[in-house]
């Protein structure tokens, strides 16, 4: 059966979503359907999602959006075939002012959406493949013939005269896409336009997405993180145990310990936890594809003095920029209470980026804002209810090794924030405590 999605001159995100409540606690759903209360609404989710995208694209000029990273395919369309397709450029959608999603797919996906996407038209999952990143190189013709297909798409629905967003695509698609008369244009930015405000299901799913990693930093804490035991070791428990709690990507693990922690390699090896060391990880993973990205410290058997000054300092530092989050904050204001570059012992702000820093949440682990002393005193963004985002410091110590490292993940509300990573962290937690 196809379902007839409305257009967007009666579908609007608010219509859709009701909003929040924010006397309630969020909610973090278990993962199964149940009768006998109201979780995940998966068509409003969807239905909101391309009700925002319809609104960005609206505002943006463009005929259309012609989408190749897999994030924006699913917020748009819905579907998803897994992480082998993440890194293969292989799947494309299509959404044009006047019309419904098309999906191009790998092979027999495209018929698997025809049979179990209701939401989608049936004729508009198409099976399509331009060259797995030049493996079948341009000249065999499947991106010129991919190229023909669109145009032929944007002309019947009217929009072929007007310039076509495109998110991100291998410099081979583009000429093929200006070789047959289309004006391309940088779509990424209208993706992001319209994800940067979260719905009510996509916070009840980050927030499921965080609970997951409470439990993980629960099991490193109590029972993983001891002497003897590498770091690896605790990266595949983590993946082992998020993949069994119904993840369906765990994107990267970091585990960083003793001389590894300065300055951060952002990486895990076979080393192995001592007594003493200070340790810290960072859990990016997925839950119905909405991110985590989760640090927390942790010293092995016993902390030092000088280990428990770079984590308040730490504290101190993330404390201050949660405290900042409001409505009409800007981002260079949160970015201003954290230290320069300099006062934690790095050349310029482009050699610390990402150690004081802010950044959205959603399908992709970098969404809107990006808060950082690097891009926001120059180019600020305003704070707006329903935006989801990580906020992260790391303080290195004195004693020349070790370092801090601390992130929140927060939903900016109508009067503040509310904290989704609730694993604790006010203080230092030392594991295997002697």
């Amino acid at each position: 059966m196809n379902v007839s999605i409305p257009q967007p001159s009666i579908i609007r995100p608010e219509d859709i979503d009701p909003g929040h409540d924010w006397t309630r606690p969020l909610p973090a759903h278990g993962h199964s359907a149940v009768d006998f209360e109201e979780r995940i609404n998966f068509r409003r989710l969807h239905n909101y999602r391309l009700g925002r995208t319809r609104q960005a694209l609206q505002k943006s000029g463009l005929g259309a959006l012609l989408t190749f990273d897999n994030n924006n395919i699913r917020y748009i369309s819905s579907t998803v075939i897994g992480e082998w397709a993440r890194d293969k450029v292989a799947r494309y959608s299509l959404l044009t002012g006047n019309g419904d999603p098309y999906v191009w797919d790998f092979g027999s996906a495209a018929a698997h959406h025809r049979l179990n996407s209701p939401w989608l038209h049936k004729d508009h999952c198409k099976a399509g493949m331009l060259g797995l990143r030049g493996s079948a190189p341009p000249q065999a013709g499947l991106m010129r013939k991919a190229a023909l297909e669109i145009k032929s798409i944007l002309q019947a629905e009217g929009v072929a005269n007007m310039p076509v967003g495109v998110d991100l695509a291998e410099p081979a698609m583009l000429f093929e896409l200006q070789a047959v008369g289309l004006e391309v244009r940088d779509g990424q930015q209208v993706m992001l336009d319209a994800r940067e405000i979260k719905s009510q299901d996509e916070i009840a799913l980050l927030n499921t997405a965080a609970a997951m990693v409470d439990g993980v930093y629960h099991c490193i804490h109590c029972e993983l993180l001891k002497p003897g035991v590498r770091e690896s070791d605790i990266v595949a428990e983590a993946n082992k145990m998020l993949y069994a709690m119904g993840s369906d990507d765990v994107e990267a693990i970091n585990a960083i310990s003793g001389e590894r922690c300065c300055p951060h390699p952002h990486n895990f090896t076979d080393r192995l936890f001592r007594p003493g060391d200070q340790a810290y990880f960072d859990i990016i993973q997925a839950y119905m594809g909405y991110r985590t990205c989760y640090y927390r410290t942790f010293s092995v058997g016993m902390s030092s003095q000088s280990q428990r000054d770079a984590y308040k300092r730490a504290r101190e530092w993330i404390d201050a920029s949660i405290n900042m989050i409001r409505p009409g904050v800007t981002t260079d204001q949160v970015a201003a209470v954290w230290p320069t570059a300099d006062k934690f012992g790095f050349g310029s702000e482009m050699e610390a980026f990402g150690l004081q820093f802010g950044h959205g949440l959603g399908l992709a682990l970098h969404e809107r804002p990006i808060i950082s002393r690097l891009v926001s005193m120059d180019s600020p963004m305003e704070l707006k209810e329903g935006m989801v985002f990580a906020l992260e410091t790391y303080c290195p110590a004195s004693d020349g090794v070790s370092a801090a490292r601390i992130e929140e993940e927060v939903v900016v509300t109508a009067d503040g924030c509310r904290v989704i990573t609730l694993f604790p962290a006010q203080e230092l937690p030392v594991a295997a405590r002697y």
